[in-house]
Protein backbone atom coordinates (compact mmCIF):
# COMPACT_ATOMS: atom_id res chain seq x y z
CA UNK A 1 0.00 0.00 0.00
CA UNK A 2 1.64 3.15 -1.28
CA UNK A 3 -0.50 5.43 0.96
CA UNK A 4 0.96 4.02 4.08
CA UNK A 5 4.75 5.14 2.59
CA UNK A 6 6.22 8.64 3.99
CA UNK A 7 6.53 11.11 1.02
CA UNK A 8 9.83 12.40 0.08
CA UNK A 9 8.61 15.93 2.07
CA UNK A 10 8.13 14.10 5.50
CA UNK A 11 11.30 12.44 4.71
CA UNK A 12 13.04 15.78 4.31
CA UNK A 13 11.77 17.06 7.14
CA UNK A 14 12.75 13.95 9.07
CA UNK A 15 16.76 14.03 8.45
CA UNK A 16 16.41 17.89 9.22
CA UNK A 17 14.97 17.39 12.26
CA UNK A 18 17.92 14.53 13.61
CA UNK A 19 20.13 16.70 12.15
CA UNK A 20 19.31 19.95 14.43
CA UNK A 21 19.19 17.44 17.55
CA UNK A 22 23.58 17.48 17.01
CA UNK A 23 23.82 21.63 16.58
CA UNK A 24 25.54 22.84 19.61
CA UNK A 25 22.74 24.87 20.54
CA UNK A 26 20.04 21.92 20.58
CA UNK A 27 22.39 20.34 23.46
CA UNK A 28 22.64 21.64 26.68
CA UNK A 29 26.31 20.19 26.77
CA UNK A 30 27.98 23.53 25.85
CA UNK A 31 26.69 24.59 29.39
CA UNK A 32 29.41 22.18 31.13
CA UNK A 33 31.58 23.16 33.53
CA UNK A 34 34.70 23.51 30.99
CA UNK A 35 37.31 21.20 33.16
CA UNK A 36 40.99 21.50 34.23
CA UNK A 37 41.33 22.48 30.82
CA UNK A 38 39.33 25.24 30.73
CA UNK A 39 40.26 26.22 34.56
CA UNK A 40 44.02 26.27 33.22
CA UNK A 41 43.13 28.85 30.44
CA UNK A 42 41.29 30.92 32.71
CA UNK A 43 44.11 31.29 35.64
CA UNK A 44 46.48 32.09 33.06
CA UNK A 45 44.10 34.62 31.49
CA UNK A 46 43.59 36.12 35.20
CA UNK A 47 47.70 35.97 35.76
CA UNK A 48 48.48 37.66 31.96
CA UNK A 49 45.92 40.52 32.90
CA UNK A 50 47.44 41.10 36.72
CA UNK A 51 51.06 41.12 35.68
CA UNK A 52 50.27 43.49 32.56
CA UNK A 53 47.43 45.65 33.34
CA UNK A 54 45.60 47.14 36.35
CA UNK A 55 42.17 49.27 36.64
CA UNK A 56 42.51 52.86 38.62
CA UNK A 57 40.55 55.08 39.77
CA UNK A 58 41.11 58.70 38.90
CA UNK A 59 40.42 60.81 42.80
CA UNK A 60 41.52 64.22 41.86
CA UNK A 61 41.13 66.77 39.28
CA UNK A 62 45.11 67.58 38.52
CA UNK A 63 43.90 66.11 34.46
CA UNK A 64 40.60 67.15 34.37
CA UNK A 65 39.68 67.79 31.12
CA UNK A 66 41.14 64.62 29.83
CA UNK A 67 39.98 62.45 32.66
CA UNK A 68 37.56 63.44 35.38
CA UNK A 69 37.02 62.68 39.16
CA UNK A 70 36.11 59.34 39.72
CA UNK A 71 36.52 57.79 35.87
CA UNK A 72 38.14 53.93 36.13
CA UNK A 73 41.11 53.92 33.89
CA UNK A 74 42.84 51.07 31.98
CA UNK A 75 46.54 51.04 32.77
CA UNK A 76 48.57 48.99 30.63
CA UNK A 77 52.48 47.76 32.51
CA UNK A 78 54.08 46.42 29.61
CA UNK A 79 55.34 48.86 27.13
CA UNK A 80 57.89 50.69 29.26
CA UNK A 81 60.00 47.83 29.79
CA UNK A 82 60.72 47.99 25.95
CA UNK A 83 60.85 51.62 25.33
CA UNK A 84 60.52 55.33 27.33
CA UNK A 85 57.67 57.49 27.29
CA UNK A 86 56.92 59.33 24.60
CA UNK A 87 55.77 63.15 24.87
CA UNK A 88 52.13 63.70 25.66
CA UNK A 89 52.06 59.75 26.55
CA UNK A 90 49.76 59.94 29.99
CA UNK A 91 51.50 58.05 32.62
CA UNK A 92 51.13 56.31 36.71
CA UNK A 93 54.18 56.21 38.55
CA UNK A 94 54.56 56.16 42.46
CA UNK A 95 55.12 59.58 43.86
CA UNK A 96 58.73 60.47 44.98
CA UNK A 97 59.01 60.90 48.33
CA UNK A 98 58.29 64.96 49.38
CA UNK A 99 56.84 65.84 52.76
CA UNK A 100 53.20 64.68 53.15
CA UNK A 101 53.18 61.79 50.33
CA UNK A 102 54.07 58.08 50.98
CA UNK A 103 55.88 56.55 48.20
CA UNK A 104 52.81 54.26 47.92
CA UNK A 105 50.68 57.31 46.51
CA UNK A 106 49.93 56.88 42.75
CA UNK A 107 49.64 59.88 40.49
CA UNK A 108 48.56 59.87 36.67
CA UNK A 109 50.10 62.67 34.50
CA UNK A 110 51.29 63.91 30.92
CA UNK A 111 54.69 63.71 29.86
CA UNK A 112 55.97 66.73 28.25
CA UNK A 113 59.85 66.68 28.21
CA UNK A 114 62.17 63.69 27.92
CA UNK A 115 65.99 63.46 29.49
CA UNK A 116 67.94 65.68 27.84
CA UNK A 117 65.68 68.36 27.38
CA UNK A 118 65.21 71.74 29.47
CA UNK A 119 61.69 72.68 30.15
CA UNK A 120 60.24 76.19 31.37
CA UNK A 121 57.05 77.32 32.30
CA UNK A 122 56.84 81.45 31.97
CA UNK A 123 54.29 83.83 30.31
CA UNK A 124 51.37 81.42 30.49
CA UNK A 125 53.29 78.54 28.40
CA UNK A 126 55.61 75.31 28.55
CA UNK A 127 58.78 75.83 26.82
CA UNK A 128 60.71 72.45 25.86
CA UNK A 129 63.92 73.81 24.41
CA UNK A 130 63.43 77.04 24.41
CA UNK A 131 59.93 76.58 21.68
CA UNK A 132 56.69 76.75 22.99
CA UNK A 133 54.19 73.95 23.16
CA UNK A 134 51.15 74.07 21.32
CA UNK A 135 48.80 71.99 24.17
CA UNK A 136 45.18 71.81 23.10
CA UNK A 137 44.10 69.29 25.79
CA UNK A 138 44.82 71.42 28.83
CA UNK A 139 42.16 73.40 30.66
CA UNK A 140 43.74 76.67 31.10
CA UNK A 141 47.14 78.29 30.33
CA UNK A 142 49.78 77.89 33.58
CA UNK A 143 49.58 81.26 36.08
CA UNK A 144 52.76 80.29 37.45
CA UNK A 145 56.38 80.40 36.38
CA UNK A 146 58.99 77.70 37.03
CA UNK A 147 62.74 77.88 36.25
CA UNK A 148 64.72 76.21 33.55
CA UNK A 149 65.07 73.07 34.37
CA UNK A 150 67.39 70.05 32.45
CA UNK A 151 65.97 66.87 32.64
CA UNK A 152 68.24 63.96 33.30
CA UNK A 153 69.03 60.62 32.10
CA UNK A 154 66.20 58.26 32.95
CA UNK A 155 63.81 61.16 33.98
CA UNK A 156 61.03 62.32 32.78
CA UNK A 157 59.31 65.92 33.30
CA UNK A 158 55.70 65.16 33.75
CA UNK A 159 52.77 67.73 34.40
CA UNK A 160 49.05 67.60 34.63
CA UNK A 161 46.46 68.48 31.84
CA UNK A 162 44.88 71.29 34.79
CA UNK A 163 48.11 72.79 35.21
CA UNK A 164 47.06 75.16 38.04
CA UNK A 165 45.57 72.63 39.94
CA UNK A 166 48.64 69.63 39.71
CA UNK A 167 50.85 68.49 42.32
CA UNK A 168 53.76 67.59 39.30
CA UNK A 169 56.88 68.37 38.39
CA UNK A 170 56.75 72.09 38.24
CA UNK A 171 57.07 71.12 42.23
CA UNK A 172 59.55 68.87 43.12
CA UNK A 173 61.28 68.47 39.74
CA UNK A 174 61.97 65.48 37.22
CA UNK A 175 60.57 61.95 37.86
CA UNK A 176 62.57 59.24 37.72
CA UNK A 177 62.02 56.19 35.38
CA UNK A 178 61.64 53.66 38.10
CA UNK A 179 58.83 55.56 38.95
CA UNK A 180 56.73 55.00 36.12
CA UNK A 181 54.33 52.02 36.14
CA UNK A 182 52.63 52.09 33.56
CA UNK A 183 50.85 53.82 31.05
CA UNK A 184 46.65 55.57 30.31
CA UNK A 185 44.85 53.23 27.61
CA UNK A 186 41.49 54.14 27.70
CA UNK A 187 38.98 55.03 30.51
CA UNK A 188 36.76 52.26 30.92
CA UNK A 189 33.74 54.18 32.87
CA UNK A 190 32.78 57.45 33.49
CA UNK A 191 30.23 58.26 36.11
CA UNK A 192 27.32 60.42 34.83
CA UNK A 193 27.35 64.30 36.13
CA UNK A 194 24.79 64.38 38.97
Amino acid sequence: MSFLRPSAVNNFFLTSATALKWMPCQSWGFLRWPGLDGLLRLLVLVLLWSAFSELRFIPSSSMYPTLRVGDRIIIEKASYYLKVPAINDIVTFRAPKQLGITGEDVFIKRVVAKAGDFVQVHHGSLYVNGVAQTEEFILERPAYTSNLTYVPEDHVYVLGDNRNNSYDSHVWGPLPMKNVIGRFVTCCYRPSNK
